[in-house]
């Protein structure tokens, strides 16, 4: 039989072709990332010369991945090295007499570990984490099962369209209110699954503590302030950080980079590619605007904000102009919340502002909240771990994470309590 060509295919065949291409092509870029092979390395640069080597590299963003930034000496740095670039990353470290330390040997075995062998999810719970779906699905049932208490709340919307859904907790009226901002980093999973266990313990919980907490302040909780980038996180790229919206070089804006607060003054970048891409101007992205707004309609007297990894109880500010004019007041209530935190689980957290604790970073939700709102109590987690798993904490931890967490927020909410005018706690 001789070959034919495509001119004598039939019109509907070469149409049923191209079907099949794009459907090909769509399924090869919905698919997966895979990270078998990559490692993430911890380096601590000991003196500016090394430090800007780091600095460097994390901006020439060609590959490498910095899960957490170079900013300061003598303060760990990780990243993410693929396959093709260990041999460039171990010369680049060989250079500039950079010590190294692997502790994630292969970032996809970890990711594979991180939740519990497939089986059938009868009910959202906190033994597994859960995409954007399932977890607006769980607010919606906090509604349906708590109607007097319960009510879903719009805190904004995404570049991709979704809502920035939350619900707003009540037992009363007139109470001073909390808002929660968690998951801004799409790829922090523990974030959302805290922030819906402490939903969860707000509402179903006898603990005299819990009960106070829960009663005496308004609840704005929003699990994920970035929907766009944690549903990718889940579908198609695990190690996703960024919003989703479109770039000329790079796709996504670091979320946390982009409030109208010392935008883009240190601690952020103008390259696309970075993982800490500030964006065009300060919320130029419609995730952050659109939350901003909200916050501001609704006042706050205490921002929590929910984020991992390394173990920090901090409190603004991430640039170096200034403190907080109640920063005293906010480390003396952060110290006593993590000695709280402390003794259950015997876990360590580090407190200070975000510039001392960990880096200089500058556009953040937590100092826009204080510096343009003046939100009189502001505090930032960085949930565990310390490295050991990083963003890729297993599944089996988000319980007593969450557990040591509330025993801190408790500790805050006393002393916040005991300061308010009787009438608004």
């Amino acid at each position: 039989m001789p070959y034919a060509s495509a001119d004598s295919f039939p019109e509907q065949n070469k149409m049923a072709m191209k079907g099949l291409l794009w459907l090909l092509l769509a399924t090869i870029a919905s698919a997966k990332l895979r990270y078998d092979g990559h490692k993430v390395f911890r380096v601590v640069p000991e003196d500016e010369h090394q430090l800007q080597a780091l600095r460097d590299l994390e901006e020439q963003s060609q590959g490498l991945n910095f899960w957490t930034s170079a900013r300061s000496l003598n303060r760990p740095v990780d990243v993410m090295v693929p396959p093709h670039l260990l041999r460039d990353f171990y010369e680049t470290a060989r250079r500039n007499q950079l010590t190294t330390e692997i502790f994630i040997d292969d970032v996809q075995k970890t990711i594979d570990s991180e939740r519990p062998a497939h089986k059938v999810k009868e009910a959202y719970g906190w033994t597994d984490y859960y995409d954007l779906n399932e977890t607006y699905g769980y607010l919606q049932s906090l509604v349906e099962e708590h109607p007097q208490h319960v009510a879903l709340y719009v805190g904004g919307r995404s570049y991709e369209g979704r809502e920035i859904l939350g619900v707003k907790l009540s037992y009363k009226e007139g109470n001073p209110k909390i808002f929660v901002e968690s998951g801004i980093h799409a790829r922090e999973w523990i974030c959302p699954a805290l922030s819906t266990w402490i939903l969860n313990q707000l509402l179903t919980s006898t603990d005299s503590d819990v009960r106070f907490i829960a009663e005496n302040f308004d609840w704005y909780v929003f699990p994920s302030t970035n929907p766009d980038g944690y549903q990718y996180s889940h579908t198609t790229d695990r190690m996703w950080r960024k919003t989703r919206t479109p770039g000329t070089s790079c796709d996504g804006v670091d979320p946390n980079r982009n409030w109208d607060d010392h935008w883009n003054e240190g601690g952020a970048s103008s390259n696309e590619c970075s993982e800490i891409y500030a964006g065009t101007g300060p919320f130029s992205t419609v995730e952050t605007a659109s939350l901003a707004d909200t916050i501001t309609e609704l006042n706050p007297t205490v921002y929590f904000s929910f984020h991992s990894y390394s173990q920090l109880l901090m409190v603004p500010f991430g640039h170096r102009y200034e403190m907080a004019n109640n920063y005293y007041k906010l480390l003396e209530i952060g110290n006593i919340a993590a000695v709280s935190l402390s003794k259950r689980f015997g876990t360590q957290y580090v407190v200070g502002s975000i510039i001392e604790a960990i880096y200089e970073a500058t556009g953040g939700s937590m100092d826009w909240a204080k510096s343009k709102l003046n939100v009189t109590y502001t505090f930032e987690w960085e949930l565990r771990d310390k490295g050991n798993y990083g963003f890729l904490l297993p599944a089996d931890q988000i319980v007593p994470t969450s557990e040591e967490t509330l025993d801190s927020i408790i500790t805050i909410l006393r002393r916040v309590s005991l300061a308010l005018p009787k009438n608004e706690s």
